[in-house]
């Protein structure tokens, strides 16, 4: 073999090596776990890469783009809105997305940052503009779920997800706060005077009560004294039935004595004048027990 035909030989075998080789290295993508790479043919979208080993086709097709499909953060914003009742406030708000759909991201919008967060904006304003400032204040979980929606509905055909909306603070100026805060304390100083009649009302209610309470024991406690004078007076009359009238008379004149020893056994000096009828009462008395005995 002439030298010369080795030498050309050898010179289209490494070729064809080196063209193998290359073939190799532009026909085979490792895409990392982070990344997402879109891949055109001769300008056009032909597919999308995942992670991991990728086969295309040399010189035909190429990476074109290479998204990352990370969760990304923008930088805080802080916009200016108008509430429901005039008041201006200025909101700072932070956004959390990433990229789902690579061909969408790369071909429907040009900078998504910007994008979105122009989106977020403007609903903010939207939605802070159909609260009052109080409602804003006290229904923030509420105002950040409904500023989520619509920027995961907006977004959607940008091939993101947003996975965070926060408002991360509600700011007022000087001049509001001042107002703010001269309604507050009177709102507490409202409180208090409430707290205080509602206190006074009650111990009114009490005192009500325990009176209720003190006539209705009395009027049981006179309830049980007249059944009990009742009582004895059935007994009286049952035993003036059975006895006769000579019963009652020594009854009587039972009590008239008793009457006389306690006017008797009183204190100091005293002159006591006795009826005649208290000393026909003694002997009746006298008389009535001997003819028992």
């Amino acid at each position: 073999m002439n030298p010369q035909d080795f030498l050309g030989w050898n010179a289209i075998f490494w070729a064809i090596a080196l063209f193998i080789i290359l073939c190799i290295f532009l026909g085979v993508r490792i895409v990392p776990q982070s990344e997402k790479h879109v891949v055109e043919r001769f300008g056009r979208l032909k597919s999308v890469l995942g992670p991991g080993i990728n086969f295309i086709v040399p010189f035909l097709d190429r990476v074109a783009h290479k998204v990352s499909v990370l969760e990304r953060q923008l930088p805080n914003a802080s916009q200016d809105a108008i509430t429901a009742d005039n008041v201006l406030v200025k909101v700072e708000t932070s956004v959390f997305y990433r990229v789902t759909e690579p061909e969408k991201t790369v071909y429907r919008i040009r900078d998504i940052d910007g994008a979105i967060a122009t989106t977020v904006a403007g609903i903010v304003r939207s939605e802070i503009g159909k609260l009052e400032l109080d409602q804003v204040q006290s229904n923030r979980a509420q105002l950040i779920e409904r500023v989520r929606e619509q920027v995961a509905a907006m977004v959607d055909d940008w091939g993101v997800e947003v996975t965070r909306a926060e408002i991360l603070d509600v700011n007022l100026d000087e001049a509001t706060r001042s107002a703010m805060l001269q309604q507050l304390n009177a709102e507490r100083a409202r409180r208090a005077q409430v707290t205080e009649a509602e206190g006074k009302k009650r111990a009114v209610e009490l005192q009500a009560d325990a009176e209720l309470y003190a006539a209705e024991q009395q009027a049981k406690a006179k309830r049980v004294t007249a059944d009990a004078e009742a009582y004895a007076t059935g007994v009286i009359a049952e035993t003036i039935k059975e006895s006769g009238l000579e019963a009652a008379q020594y009854q009587v004149a039972l009590k008239q004595v008793e009457a006389l020893q306690a006017v008797a056994t009183g204190q100091g000096k005293q002159t006591i004048l006795i009826p005649a009828s208290a000393l026909e009462a003694f002997g009746d008395a006298f008389k009535m027990l001997k003819g028992k005995l």
